[in-house]
């Protein structure tokens, strides 16, 4: 177990926006700095059924991280399989990966993700599922359940300076967390116009952002190799208490910075029909 700081929205700050530029990250919402203790998962065993999120054991075929056309070329077969295999779900659909890394920023890769999230709001969930599903020529099918989530996995060689904290699913509030808008640009804007008026912001994409609760229960798997890879879930259609999982990156005062982090993560929406053909 570690002591460490986790960066939680300070309720009542300016309005909540994340800007991605290449390389760099903004969040204009106001966070305050609350040391929690973060355990060792790895004696837990924890699964998506007990805590929203699983450790699994899987070695990729790509080489090279860092190359763009092998990741394409490669992960995305082998995190279909994963997800179908753990999750028995009949289909699985991709919609984007990204690199982070605690240290250098180039090279496509951007730094790691500060504060305690999920990738999407429910109600923005719920639109991207269906919406994969109509492009992908589906929408007739009857669905019975829906899984967003991500596959992480760290493939700069253990001990990492920078590892990711998640909490588990049932220790957290169905009625927590506010949105928080993700805008894209070229270049980080100043301060005062990243708060201004945003026209029609509700078509933006959004994650959940969440104030401090000391119910929450952190866990986190250290010294992790290439070969594993996290399992995380940000949206469960079934709703059960694990529906979704707020993580965040820390600093890990035990290891030095000599060792930063690199990692992909790998996001996709996993279905289950009712119907069989098709399937």
């Amino acid at each position: 177990m570690v002591r460490a700081a986790l960066n939680y929205l300070r309720p009542g700050g300016p309005p909540n926006r994340r800007f991605v530029a290449p390389g760099a990250e903004m969040n204009t919402g106001s966070y305050v700095a609350v040391d929690v203790e973060i355990a060792d998962a790895r004696p837990i065993v924890p699964t998506l059924a007990s805590h929203g999120f699983a450790l699994l054991d899987h070695s990729s075929a790509v080489g090279d991280f860092r190359d763009v056309d092998e990741v394409d070329r490669r992960y995305p077969v082998e995190v279909d399989a994963l997800i179908r295999a753990t999750t028995g779900a009949a289909l699985t659909i991709p919609f984007g990966w990204m690199l982070r890394s605690s240290t250098a920023t180039g090279g496509g890769r951007q730094p790691p993700a500060a504060d305690v999230h999920v990738d999407l709001t429910p109600d923005r969930a719920e639109r991207v599922a269906m919406l994969f599903l109509e492009r992908e020529g589906m929408a007739d099918r009857t669905l019975s359940r829906f899984l967003i989530s991500s596959v992480w996995r760290a493939f700069s060689p253990p001990p990492q300076d920078c590892p990711l904290a998640l909490c588990a699913g049932f220790s957290v509030g169905d009625g927590e967390g506010v949105p928080n808008v993700m805008i894209k640009v070229d270049a980080l804007p100043d301060p005062a116009s990243a708060i201004g008026p945003l026209a029609d912001e509700s078509r933006y994409p959004a994650a959940s952002v969440f104030a401090w609760n000391p119910a929450h229960r952190w866990h986190y798997f250290p010294d992790m190799t290439r070969d594993e890879a996290v399992l995380i879930t940000f949206y469960d259609s079934a709703h059960g208490p694990n529906w979704r999982v707020p993580h965040t990156a820390f600093v890990d005062p035990g290891v030095d910075a000599n060792w930063p982090r690199e990692s992909i993560e790998f996001r996709s929406v996993a279905y289950w029909f009712d119907d069989d053909d098709g399937a």
